[in-house]
């Protein structure tokens, strides 16, 4: 924890000060209230430890109320040789965390910091556990069946006791914010925030906000000062997803964070420290993107130094079976229902589909088959169209009894499922994308008429 400690008293500030960094926190000392107010502006603290009589100003209480104008969120505990039970009550009363009489001994101290350590972990994790239920996403296991999944996941978890910078390579949909949370959760740093900032999500400018923060005053908007994610992982892990989006204005400044520890934030001069690990994930080819000018190459060598390829669910079979029996025991307790397997019609569509959406289609079509299913199996009809239309046709393989036509629409469908973009398929298919587009449009109309499986 980053701990600030408020007191006139040069000598309480200093002893302090040094038993906190004895605990394996970092200490900042202010001796005045006034001055504590300018550092809660300029710096980010977890903890403030506040003298009730401060030397010419006025008392603690007051103060007190400043810092949470200030700060809301932040805890803050009220210090005093005046002890008495109603400055105690009336401190707690006011919002202090907690109260601590002087002089106290560095036992005191530690058991106060030990208390505030473990309610802002409990804090954490509930922030964490709400954020899982409000997108109802089922925590995924990780003990995969396929030797090249355990692979990575083996990787990652050895990984994970060191500090080092990962990148997670996959297609869209394989988990990898997933892995990156387990790999948090793995490190030393699990006690500590997991931060994401989803790279394609916004602007440059506000992309560039959000990660480094801003100062009052730095562009229309800006009416206060603000800490950016760099800030708010501090102690923790900084998770950057689809890094390969990242504006080229701002690939200077990442590896700056990522060589020197360093950042601004915009509109402040300043230079500020980074205490985070990082983790970074994309479906991009990072190499090609080196290659094309579009990514530069010493932030590409920096990101690179633990690289791992989740590969696609249509590659580990087994672990498409036990995620979707996970994912169909998760949905039928939300929705109430007593659902408990997959009819034999239903399961073949599941093993047939190419799943170019991986765990994420994966999810959404077994939560779609829980709500609409009536008694305890999930049915072909209770699984989306695309699913469920190749179930009532041949398989389609070399050398099987079909019109020539069958076989390219089926190859057509797993190389596009197996790209990720349409212009990627086209390349590997040698023909341009529009003619992708338009057999897949006369496909997906003679299926309507004819009921073959579309693309």
């Amino acid at each position: 924890m980053r701990i600030l400690i408020v007191d006139d008293q040069r000598s309480i500030r200093l002893t302090t000060a040094q038993a906190v960094r004895a605990e394996g926190h970092e200490a900042d000392t202010a001796d005045s209230g006034r001055v504590a107010l300018l550092k809660l502006q300029e710096e980010r603290f977890d903890l403030v430890l506040l003298d009730l009589r401060l030397e010419g100003e006025a008392d603690g209480l007051d103060y007190l109320a400043r810092l949470q104008k200030l700060s809301p969120q932040l805890p803050v505990v009220i210090c005093t040789a005046h002890a008495s039970i109603e400055t105690a009550v009336e401190a707690m009363r006011r919002g202090a965390h907690d109260y601590l009489e002087k002089p106290f001994t560095p036992e005191q101290l530690r058991q106060l910091l030990a208390r505030i350590e473990k309610a802002r972990r409990l804090r954490q994790r509930v922030d964490e556990l709400e954020e899982r239920v409000a997108q109802t996403l089922p925590a995924l296991d990780f003990a995969s069946a396929d030797p090249e999944m355990a692979g990575v996941i083996s990787v990652l978890e050895r990984a994970a006791a060191a500090k080092a910078t990962i990148l997670i390579l996959g297609e869209n949909g394989t988990g990898k914010s997933a892995l990156a949370r387990h790999v948090h959760q793995h490190s030393p740093l699990a006690a500590g925030p997991f931060v994401t900032v989803s790279c394609p999500s916004l602007s440059r400018e506000l992309l560039e906000s959000e990660l480094f923060g801003h100062a009052k005053g730095a562009f229309t908007g800006a009416v206060r000062d603000t800490w950016g994610k760099v800030e708010a992982a501090r102690g923790g892990t900084l998770f950057l997803d689809e890094i390969g989006e990242l504006p080229a204005e701002l690939q200077p400044k990442l590896l700056r964070l990522l060589q020197e520890r360093t950042y601004e934030r915009v509109g402040d001069p300043k230079t500020r420290t980074a205490d985070v690990r990082l983790i970074a994930a994309t479906n991009r080819d990072l190499a090609a993107a080196v290659k094309a000018g579009s990514f530069r190459e010493d932030l590409f060598y920096r990101l690179n130094v633990i690289s791992v390829t989740v590969p696609p669910l249509r590659a580990r079979p087994r672990d498409l079976e036990r995620h979707a029996r996970e994912f169909l025991r998760f949905f039928s307790e939300e929705s109430g229902s007593a659902l408990q397997d997959f009819a034999p019609e239903a399961w073949t569509a599941i093993r047939r589909h190419p799943w170019p959406g991986n765990l994420r289609e994966l999810r959404n079509s077994i939560e779609r088959a829980a709500i609409l299913a009536h008694g305890e199996v999930v049915e072909l009809d209770d699984l989306p169209a695309e699913l469920a239309a190749p179930g009532g046709g041949p398989e389609v393989a070399l050398g099987a009894l079909v019109p020539l036509e069958a076989i390219e629409q089926a190859h057509v469908r797993l190389v596009t499922a197996r790209t990720p973009t349409l212009e990627e398929a086209a390349r590997v298919l040698g023909i341009d994308a529009a003619t992708i587009y338009r057999k897949r449009k006369r496909w997906a109309g003679s299926q309507g008429q004819a009921g073959d499986p579309a693309a």
